[in-house]
């Protein structure tokens, strides 16, 4: 199977263009080399692919017929990515948490329902209690 089909399939990629498009930019290794998107997989091979500053890998287990989905991968799939990877994405992660002040950007879920708690005053209601119509 190719480097991009498998790569699309596992669900690494969203689409098998983007897979092929990031071998042409030498983003993918499969044991320690570049490889082109036309590459053969073979079952116990190892393919490393950096997204950002991380490099993920993965060890060829079986070859799937179609897109997999979600559940399915780790059956076709083994992700063997280092602990020393792992724990810099965790920091990203953390990272970006921290540095989102309060009432910056998009609010979250919980500020959401804050700001409708605060915010559930019904106009109409009031106006109509001070002697309007609903008419005018």
């Amino acid at each position: 199977m190719r480097v991009d089909k498998f790569l699309w399939c596992i669900r690494v990629y969203k689409t098998r263009s983007l897979a092929a498009s990031q071998c042409k930019l030498e983003k993918v290794w499969m044991n320690g080399d570049h490889v082109k998107a036309s590459r053969e997989v073979k079952i116990g091979d190892v393919l490393t692919v950096r997204k950002g500053p991380i490099l993920f890998s993965y060890k060829a287990l079986a070859f799937p017929r179609a897109r997999l989905g979600a559940k399915l991968v780790p059956a076709h799939a083994q992700d063997v990515t280092a602990a020393e990877e792992l724990a810099k994405l965790e920091m990203i992660r953390m990272q970006f948490r921290l540095d989102r002040r309060k009432g910056l950007g998009r609010p979250t879920k919980k500020e959401r329902r804050e700001l409708d708690d605060y915010t559930d005053f019904d106009f109409e209601d009031e106006w109509m209690n001070e002697g309007g119509t609903s008419d005018e």
